[in-house]
């Protein structure tokens, strides 16, 4: 079922074009006309669906692929909409499972390369792939020898792509975005960020990625970045948001799929807003523990700990400061860090006492000592806020992002997987109690940050360019082609260092920062639902 992405690929790369008109290939009986970039040496595709809209009765099914594109023409010239997805955006749509396509310009009749695919971040709520435009990525593939294909595209979110409760689990409808995003893979390489390398680290947990993937780079998010929780917690919040829904007012809550696929668009979204503000929760729709035949078998933690994960070599890394624009900046007290960690993190399974010892040693590890916390590396400085910002802080980057990372790249190479890790520290211009936090990586990743400012900068750009389009030609990111740059060492159990990803010291360092309080957050996984 999932056969589509590489096929149009290698039909977009092996289809002559007319020049008058721009790029265009067929696909089947369609011809698609995409849009000639001759200044960054590219041809775009935009919009290709690649399953069939899922609306009225396919809103909250699985995709279903579409094999044959409509009619005689198609415009692919721009981006699709953008998934539903809150706060709403002017561009939007349901009918949004796309992907988009920049390519080398000119290639001749037979060119096979290499893909990479991004899948977007937004913690499954919110985001697009039209925010990122590959343009420069792809012209530098071509400068330094090695030209690749880039795919992104967009998934379901929110409740339309993650509905949850016994009743989702019990008609196999759970995690509907991350089958959308398997129905748009195979073999291909894949990079994501944030809520996108979630889901990759999520599909590793299952051996089947390895049939449509042949490597994987995540950045700043690991498989319970969101705690994991299982399909039947989420019950209620599943029949807070179908009761809000006029056409379900009166349903039994246990069969409520068929009135939500009545429902009008707005309905659903006001419906998603009252369901997330009476769970007080940040992300409220999210991918869930499945069950075996599932995506997501079981706890990470547990999966990893049996060797139960695909065999895929991948890159994983965070940010220094990934804590931070999680953090609320008006905590100033460790009463209020204890509540939010006992409240977020732990499950109801285990002793209340229990959880409240592991905060009371969390807080001990973590002292309220400024200079100690996040952002790191800004000394006694508080930003105008409480000390105990940059504490709460620095336990939220390592909990969620930095142990998950460090666990299961260990886990990764201890079965023999060639993994390689880094952290991404380049200072950031004005980012104050932010500091270097997530997401910053993206834009030199992109080869945005080649364009005019700090040559120093721009260099580290070009250079994290070349580390991530070397593993995605070579599946190594030393490939000796392009910019000069540091051996990137791979992670093992004798030699456990990442790269640091800055522009005054790219180097390897060892991966112990902060041992003593990572080894605690990992030793007990289960009770942050790791």
């Amino acid at each position: 079922m999932h056969k589509l992405l590489l096929p149009l690929i290698l039909v977009l790369l092996t289809t002559k074009f007319a020049h008058a008109q721009g790029p265009n290939v067929t696909l089947g009986q369609t011809v698609v006309y995409g849009l000639d970039m001759p200044r960054v040496e590219g041809e775009f595709f935009g919009a290709i669906p690649f399953a069939t809209p899922p609306v009225g009765e396919l809103r909250f099914e699985p995709p279903a692929l579409e094999l044959a594109l409509q009619g005689e023409s198609l415009n692919a010239t721009q981006f699709g909409p953008s998934c539903i997805q809150i706060p709403t955006v002017s561009d939007m749509s349901e009918d949004c499972l796309t992907v988009n396509v920049f390519r080398p310009r000119g290639l001749p009749a037979g060119s096979r390369l290499p893909v990479m695919v991004w899948i977007h971040g937004g913690f499954f709520i919110k985001g697009s792939a039209s925010t990122f435009n590959a343009s420069l990525l792809v012209q530098h593939s071509i400068s330094r020898g090695t030209p690749i294909v880039f795919v992104s595209l967009d998934y379901r979110l929110g409740s339309l792509g993650f509905p949850t409760g016994s009743e989702a689990q019990t008609d196999g409808l759970l995690n509907l975005g991350l089958k959308d995003q398997l129905a748009a893979l195979e073999w291909v390489t894949v990079f994501g960020e944030s809520a996108g390398s979630i889901s990759i680290a999520d599909l590793f947990l299952n051996s089947d990625l390895e049939r449509f993937v042949r490597a994987a780079i995540m950045e700043s998010g690991s498989q319970a970045t969101i705690a994991l929780q299982t399909a039947s917690s989420g019950t209620g919040l599943w029949q807070t948001f179908a009761q809000a829904v006029p056409e379900c007012a009166s349903a039994n809550l246990n069969n409520t799929f068929g009135c939500l696929k009545t429902a009008s668009v707005e309905e659903i979204i006001a419906a998603t807003n009252i369901a997330a503000e009476a769970a007080n929760d940040q992300f409220p729709f999210v991918p869930v523990i499945d069950g075996e035949g599932g995506l997501i078998p079981d706890y990470p933690s547990t999966l990893q700990s049996q060797g139960r994960f695909s065999r895929i070599p991948f890159i994983a890394g965070t940010n220094l400061d990934e804590g931070t624009v999680f953090t609320d900046q008006s905590v100033n007290s460790a009463a209020e860090i204890a509540d939010a960690l006992l409240r977020a993190e732990m499950p109801s399974s285990f002793p209340p006492s229990q959880g409240q010892s592991a905060v009371n040693r969390i807080l001990q590890l973590y002292l309220d000592i400024p200079s100690l916390g996040s952002p790191f590396g800004t000394g006694n400085d508080t930003f105008g806020l409480s000390s105990q910002y940059k504490r709460a802080a620095a336990i939220n980057g390592d909990l969620n992002f930095q142990a998950l990372r460090r666990a299961w790249i260990q886990a990764g190479a201890s079965h023999g997987i060639r993994a390689y890790g880094y952290l991404f520290t380049d200072p950031q211009p004005n980012s104050g109690a932010l500091g270097v936090s997530h997401t910053k990586e993206i834009p030199y990743v992109f080869g945005t940050q080649t364009l005019g400012g700090d040559p120093a900068v721009a260099l580290l750009s070009t250079q994290m360019m070349d580390y991530w389009i070397s593993f995605g030609v070579s599946l190594d990111p030393n490939d000796e082609k392009g910019s000069q740059r540091p051996f990137w060492s791979p992670y093992s159990s004798t030699n456990q260092a990442v790269i640091q990803l800055n522009s005054a010291n790219l180097t390897m360092i060892p991966d112990n920062y902060r041992q003593e309080q990572i080894s605690f957050l990992n030793l007990e996984p289960l009770l942050f639902h790791h």
